[in-house]
């Protein structure tokens, strides 16, 4: 671990945040931050000697705002936040999703308008540096006024009560900072509410998403492209003249990548002078398809590293005299994107699936279902089954979770974003895509051996070989379900993606660019 991150003062990007959680930077709060977290926690302390009414200080919570309570009661009230609100349920979040909540919470709070105690935040790095995780139910936030459940479930171990993850195994919270020799920290005014009102559930889940969906956006060309090849499409569809006639970024980023994978293949040059006039639109509309799920990742890309950098506590501690209650904790702004994330992904979900279909067809030289005896073999007629069943399910995940929203808190808080839905929807999306993507590529690689012994590109077939070390070429019938699940391990485990990149290095190959990458 060679490079630090200072808390509350340095840009907080994608890539950095990530890294933060990895263990590959190690996030630290500078002289600079403490002043600022030192000033504001003592502005919530003139406060409460004042005992000027300011909420969520000396105050209830929600619909109880305007109930008083007592300088002596104070600390206690924070406290009983963290009890009372944790009511999430379901399984719990994935670890490395509750790792980035805690660190994002740290940025937010380092920039000192929340009035929490330094001693409180060095406990948050604590588990941050050490990987003891808290365990966060999945369901229960309705992404407003903060992801209120899952946020104290991530804090009741500053308080020794719920339950973390350590080495991987579930432990009661007291226990473990019994033996790490720690006590259970006493918080002050406003901590409690500091600590669970903010964005950083649905925050958490954007993060991650925006680097799996940067991964299959990525792979959406390259299995592309291999089906292209298979098929023997046309690569003049995505010559840079026409798209620079219509000039959307995500456009124009896919179709430079395609040329330039296609660019030289023997497999393409063998058909230039063909009849056929113009390929599906599977193939041709790649740039058009694929262009635009890359404009909404780039536009949640933007939207999540506003997020990162943001102080989203409620109220907000500017000095004694000037507090706001205002709505920062609205999840709003990350929900919309969110949703509109999870219709680009399905996208390249459904146009994987109809490439299947089309290899699968006995179309442009290649025999009907992949197998050169259909009948006694059923080849590679039911994998596209999954793949249909898998686009079929991710439509019904695209119901905008944003668009609905229910009233809680008696009323109080009368409008709610869902977005901590959104961002989990969104991830069972890739979930899906990412078996579909396996599944296109069992399909292209096989439609590529039929072409030999023409070649395609230096990046192309070393992505075919890599395949090929994990799935041999279908003479017969077998479990295809192994294929796929070795295939869908290739894809996941970043395998995939380092051979094409490692191919485009040694090859002198330019196959990304600084405005879609997350550093």
């Amino acid at each position: 671990m060679n490079s630090k991150f200072h808390y509350g003062t340095d840009h907080l990007s994608i890539g950095i945040c990530l890294d933060i959680a990895a263990g590959k930077t190690k996030g630290v709060i500078n002289a600079d931050a403490e002043k600022a977290i030192l000033a504001s926690w003592r502005e919530v302390e003139k406060i409460v000697h004042a005992q000027k009414p300011v909420y969520g200080i000396n105050t209830g919570f929600g619909p109880l705002c305007d109930t008083r309570i007592s300088e002596a009661d104070t600390s206690l009230l924070q406290s009983n936040i963290l009890k009372s609100h944790s009511v999430g349920v379901g399984n719990p979040i994935p670890q490395e999703i509750a790792k980035l909540m805690l660190i994002t919470k740290v940025q937010a709070l380092a920039q000192g308008y929340s009035g929490i105690a330094p001693a409180t935040l060095q406990r948050v790095i604590w588990h941050i540096d050490n990987d003891i995780i808290p365990v966060v139910p999945e369901k229960g936030s309705v992404g407003a006024s903060g992801d209120l459940a899952p946020l104290s479930h991530l804090f009741l171990p500053l308080i020794g009560l719920g339950f973390v993850f350590e080495n991987g195994i579930k432990l009661p919270a007291g226990d473990v900072l019994k033996k790490h020799n720690l006590q259970p920290l006493i918080l002050g005014p406003k901590e409690g509410l500091a600590l669970i009102n903010g964005t950083q559930f649905i925050l958490a889940f954007a993060i991650k998403a925006v680097q799996r969906l940067d991964e299959a956006l990525n792979r959406a060309d390259l299995i592309g492209a291999m089906s292209l090849e298979g098929l023997m499409g046309s690569a003049r569809p995505f010559d840079a003249r026409i798209h620079a006639l219509r000039p959307f970024k995500g456009t124009r980023y896919v179709a430079d990548r395609l040329f330039t994978l296609l660019d030289g293949s023997e497999i393409n040059s063998s058909h230039a002078n063909c009849d056929r006039v113009q390929d599906p639109y599977s193939l041709r509309c790649m740039p058009q398809v694929h262009g635009a799920s890359r404009n909404a990742w780039l536009h949640l890309k933007e939207l999540t590293e506003i997020e990162l950098n943001s102080v989203t506590d409620n109220p907000v501690i500017f000095n004694a005299d000037d507090t706001i209650s205002g709505g920062n904790f609205h999840g709003q702004p990350l929900a919309l994107p969110l949703d509109y994330a999870t219709v680009a992904a399905a996208e390249l979900g459904n146009i994987a699936d109809r490439r299947c279909y089309l290899m699968s067809e006995g179309r442009y030289g290649l025999p009907k279902l992949l197998t050169l005896d259909a009948g006694l073999n059923s080849g590679l007629m039911i994998p596209q089954y999954t793949t249909a069943a898998l686009v079929t399910e991710n439509k019904s995940l695209c119901f905008p979770a944003s668009a609905d929203s229910v009233p809680t808190s008696l009323g109080q808080e009368d409008h709610v974003s869902m977005g901590s839905v959104s961002g989990r929807k969104l991830h069972q999306v890739i979930d899906n895509l990412e078996y579909i993507q396996a599944i296109e590529l069992l399909y292209a690689t096989q439609a590529m051996d039929f072409r030999r012994p023409l070649k395609s590109t230096l990046v192309i077939e070393a992505l075919h070989e890599k395949v090929r070390q994990h799935v041999p070429h279908i003479l017969d019938d077998r479990i295809f379900s192994e294929d796929i699940s070795n295939l869908h391990q290739l894809i996941t485990d970043g395998s995939f993606l380092a051979t094409a990149g490692d191919a485009a290095i040694k090859n002198n190959i330019k196959l990304s660019h600084d405005e879609f990458g997350i550093y």
